[in-house]
C-alpha cells in the first residue's frame, strides 16, 4: 500500500517514523491485518537508510503494533492496542469553518429514502420494466467504441452523437426544429437550471417560478444568489399577469405542470411569450415527462412558438428512463450557445461519456421510441384505473386536476386543510401506502391542500389495493 510519512524539517527520523505509524495504526487508519511496505521500499520512498526503517520496525514489533512473518512481510497487528483518548493528533476545531447561512435551510431529499409496498410517489418510472439486459449490452459496445474508448476528455456539450439523436427525437416527438449544436447535454434536470442560472443570472436578480411548483429549483436558485419570486397557478398555467416586472427568468412546466398536471393553454402561453418580449426577460421550459400523453391533441411546446429566441427549453431522460442514468439536455438560443459551453464546462466538464454513447446508440437504434410506446401503454392502463377509483371512492373528499399527460395526478382537498391532510398521509405511509402532500409544493403562498399521486412505480396490479388502504385513511 501507498504509505504517506512526512519527514521535512525532523530530526530523529527513525522515531518519527515510529510515531506517524503507531499514530496510524492507534487511530485506525491501518487496520489489523494491513500490511506496511518492505523497509527497503519505504526506505527508498522516504530517500533514508534501511536501517533507519527497520529500527522503527522493530520497536512497532517489541510493543505489539505489527508482527512480521518470514517471507511475507509486516503486517499491523491484531492485538494492535486499541485507540486511547489523545493517542492521535490534535484535531482541528471543528468550528473552525462554517457554510454560508442559506446552505442552513436546504433540505436533502429524503423521501424516496422510505419503501413502501404501495408506492403512488410521483418522479418515478417503472425501473422493473427498463431493458436492463439490452442497455448493459449496448454498454459494453460503446465501452470498445472509438468515442468513449480514447480516454481523453471530452467536449463540454456532449457527444455529438447523442446531441444529432437527441436533436432528431425532438423533431420528430415534439416538432422543435434544433440541430446538435443548439443541444447541451447535461447530468439532468437540476445541472441544466444551474447551468442556465450561471449564464443568465447575477445575484440579486428575480426569477419568477411557479407555485406550486418544482421546489429543487427554487432552492437552486437561491443558493446562486437569485430573488425568488413565486406566480400561482390556475387551470390555465401561470397566471402571466401576476409576474412582477422585474423579473430576469421565469422558469415554467408548461406542457404538464408539476405538481398540478394541467396544460397551459395557448392563449396563456402567446401571452408569457409576449411578456418576455416586452421586459427583456428569458423563459425556461421543462418538459420533464410531456412524451406520456394519454387525451387530446398535443401540446406545442413553448420553444416552438417562439419567435423572438427567448425560450430555452430542457429535457430529460430521468421519467422515460431512469433516474439513475441522470442525462438531461438544454436546448440553447444560438445567443448564449458559446456561455452555456463555457458554464457547463466550469460545472462539470463534461456528462459521462459511456452513458452519452450508449443512450445514443439506444435512440438511433430505435429502442428508445419502442420503450416510449410499450410504457405509455402501460402508464395509460394505471392512469385510468387511479383516476376512475378517485372520482368515484373519494368524490366527497377530493377532486380530481385534469391532466392528460406524465407520471402523476393531482387532486384537490374540498374540505380539509392542508394539516389535516398530512394526518392522512402519515396514517396511509403506515398502512404501506406513499402518497404526496400538495400542500408540500408550495412556495409562499398559502398551502393547497390535497394529494398528489404519482402511477410510475407502482404495479397495476396494486393500485386497487393500495387506494383502498388510502380511503380508509379518511375520516
Amino acid at each position: 500500500m501507498e504509505l504517506h510519512v512526512s519527514l521535512v524539517g525532523r530530526d530523529n527520523l527513525s522515531g518519527e517514523i515510529y510515531r506517524q505509524l503507531r499514530g496510524a495504526i492507534v487511530g485506525g487508519r491501518l487496520r489489523a491485518g494491513d500490511r506496511l511496505p518492505p523497509t527497503r521500499e519505504l526506505a527508498r520512498s522516504l530517500s533514508v537508510s534501511r536501517t533507519t526503517v527497520s529500527v522503527a520496525y522493530d520497536r512497532l514489533a517489541g510493543e505489539g503494533f505489527v508482527t512480521s512473518r518470514v517471507g511475507a512481510g509486516t503486517f499491523v497487528s491484531d492485538h494492535a492496542p486499541p485507540r486511547r483518548d489523545g493517542a492521535t493528533q490534535r484535531r482541528p476545531r471543528p468550528d473552525a469553518l462554517s457554510p454560508r447561512k442559506i446552505w442552513n435551510d436546504v433540505p436533502l431529499p429524503n423521501i424516496f429514502g422510505r419503501r413502501a409496498r404501495f408506492d403512488f410517489r410521483s418522479g418515478l418510472p417503472d425501473a422493473a420494466l427498463f431493458p436492463h439486459v439490452l442497455w448493459r449490452r449496448l454498454m459494453g459496445r460503446e465501452m470498445r467504441s472509438e468515442a468513449v474508448g480514447n480516454g481523453v476528455y471530452g467536449h463540454p456539450a456532449g457527444l455529438r452523437v447523442l446531441r444529432e439523436a437527441i436533436a432528431r427525437h425532438i423533431g420528430t416527438a415534439r416538432a422543435i426544429d434544433a440541430s446538435a449544436d443548439d443541444i447541451i447535454i447535461t447530468s439532468g434536470t437540476q445541472q441544466a437550471l444551474d447551468v442556465i442560472a450561471r449564464v443568465l443570472l447575477a445575484p440579486g436578480d428575480r426569477i419568477a417560478i411557479e407555485d406550486p411548483g418544482y421546489m429543487p429549483a427554487r432552492v437552486l436558485f437561491q443558493t446562486l444568489g437569485a430573488r425568488v419570486a413565486a406566480v400561482p397557478v390556475d387551470d390555465d398555467g401561470l397566471v402571466v399577469d401576476a409576474l412582477p416586472r422585474d423579473v430576469r427568468l421565469v422558469y415554467v412546466t408548461p406542457s404538464h405542470q408539476y405538481p398540478l398536471g394541467v396544460a397551459m393553454s395557448l392563449p396563456r402561453r402567446l401571452a408569457l411569450l409576449a411578456w418576455a418580449e416586452r421586459h427583456d426577460a428569458a423563459i425556461v421550459e421543462d418538459d420533464y415527462d410531456s412524451e406520456f400523453r394519454f387525451a387530446g391533441r398535443p401540446i406545442e411546446p413553448l420553444q416552438m412558438l417562439d419567435r423572438a429566441g427567448r425560450v430555452i427549453y430542457v429535457g430529460s431522460f430521468s421519467k422515460t428512463m431512469l433516474p439513475t442514468l441522470r442525462l438531461g439536455f438544454i436546448l440553447t438560443p444560438a445567443s448564449l450557445r458559446d456561455a452555456m459551453h463555457r458554464a457547463k464546462f466550469v460545472c462539470d466538464w463534461h456528462t459521462s461519456q459511456l452513458a452519452q454513447a450508449t443512450l445514443a446508440r439506444f435512440i438511433d437504434d430505435g429502442w428508445f421510441a419502442r420503450h416510449i410506446r410499450k410504457m405509455s401503454n402501460l402508464y395509460r392502463a394505471r392512469r385510468d384505473v387511479i383516476a376512475d377509483t378517485l372520482s368515484r371512492d373519494f368524490a366527497e373528499h377530493l377532486e380530481l386536476v385534469e391532466s392528460a399527460a406524465g407520471l402523476h395526478l393531482a387532486a384537490r382537498a374540498r374540505d380539509a386543510s392542508a394539516e389535516r391532510v398530512a394526518a392522512i398521509a402519515k396514517r396511509a405511509f403506515d398502512a404501506g401506502v406513499a402518497v404526496q402532500e400538495l400542500a408540500k409544493f408550495s412556495v409562499d403562498r398559502r398551502a393547497r391542500a390535497g394529494l398528489v399521486l404519482g402511477y410510475g412505480a407502482i404495479p397495476i396490479g396494486r393500485i386497487e389495493e393500495g387506494l383502498r388502504r388510502l380511503r380508509a385513511c379518511f375520516p
